[in-house]
C-alpha cells in the first residue's frame, strides 16, 4: 500500500483572493484609464466645451455677416457698403488711400 504525504501549503488558500485582486485591478483600470473611463470623459467634456466657444464665436461672426448682407439686399444698397464692396473685389484705391484689410 503506497501512501501519498503532501507537505501542508497555504498556496491554495490565497488562489481566490489572488484572481478576485486581479479581476478588481482589471475593472478598476479600465474603468479610469479606458476608453469609456473616467478620463476619456474628462476629455470629452473637455472637448464639449471648446466646441461650445467656438460654435458661439461662428455665431457671431455669421450675425455680422447676416448684418451685412441685409445692407446689401435693401432695395437700395447704401453707398459706403457699395464702395467698400467694389474696393474689396476689384482691388481699386486712390493714391492717397491706405487700406487695412481684416
Amino acid at each position: 500500500m503506497a501512501t501519498r504525504q503532501r507537505k501542508n501549503s497555504n498556496l491554495h488558500r490565497l488562489v481566490i483572493p489572488v484572481f478576485c485582486l486581479t479581476l478588481s485591478a482589471y475593472f478598476y483600470y479600465h474603468s479610469t484609464i479606458g476608453k469609456f473611463g473616467l478620463e476619456s470623459h474628462r476629455q470629452t467634456v473637455e472637448r464639449s466645451l471648446e466646441l461650445e466657444f467656438r460654435l458661439a464665436s461662428l455665431r457671431q461672426d455669421r450675425e455680422e455677416l447676416e448684418k451685412r448682407v441685409m445692407l446689401l439686399k435693401n432695395g437700395s444698397i447704401e453707398r459706403d457698403m457699395l464702395d467698400e464692396q467694389a474696393r474689396y473685389n476689384l482691388n481699386l484705391l486712390h493714391g492717397d488711400e491706405i487700406v487695412l484689410m481684416r
